[in-house]
């Protein structure tokens, strides 16, 4: 799917909530955590699955690991475990949303970029971005897939430049 699909969906999905504001730049993301205990959580039980079950119990360790490493992230930080962000000029817009194809229906949150501070830490497979509320030192922990498809990366910098004064 293309970014320009992804912000079409979001920007209907801002229309519909009655919101007049132009989205520029639209990707998903996974609440922070996820990508990495997701992985530990696969290799540690692909270890123990290997240890009891040969091959078999390995396969199967790995996949409750990861499942159960995902579900651990998930429920430790309060937000959906999948998310499309729309960003306009003036705000961000968080939703939950697993399928980047269709318009989601929850809106998590709208927070303004006046007074936001955006910092963006790369990791090996992942970007982690940080919304930091400057006056209640409120903080929106993310991390995007560095992979294409998710277009963490429009979303990154979009709220990185400052275009949106000009």
């Amino acid at each position: 799917m293309s970014e320009e699909q992804m912000v079409e969906i979001i920007q209907q999905a801002v229309r519909d909530r009655g919101i007049d504001d132009e989205i520029v730049a639209a990707g998903q993301f996974m609440p922070r955590g996820r990508t990495g205990k997701a992985f530990l959580g696969g290799f540690v039980g692909s270890e123990v699955g290997g240890d009891l079950g040969g091959n078999l119990g390995s396969a199967v360790g790995l996949a409750a690991g990861y499942m159960a490493g995902a579900h651990a992230s998930d429920s430790g930080s309060g937000l959906p475990p999948f998310m499309l962000l729309g960003v306009s000029a003036t705000q961000v817009y968080g939703f939950a949303g697993r399928s980047r194809r269709e318009e989601p229906t929850d809106l998590v949150f709208q927070v303004p970029r006046e007074g936001l501070t955006v910092k963006v830490h790369a990791r090996v497979n992942v970007r982690i971005l940080e919304l930091i509320d400057e006056a209640t030192d409120s903080h929106i922990e993310l991390e995007g897939n560095r992979i294409g498809w998710s277009h963490a990366k429009d979303v990154v910098r979009a709220l990185v430049t400052h275009d949106h004064e000009d």
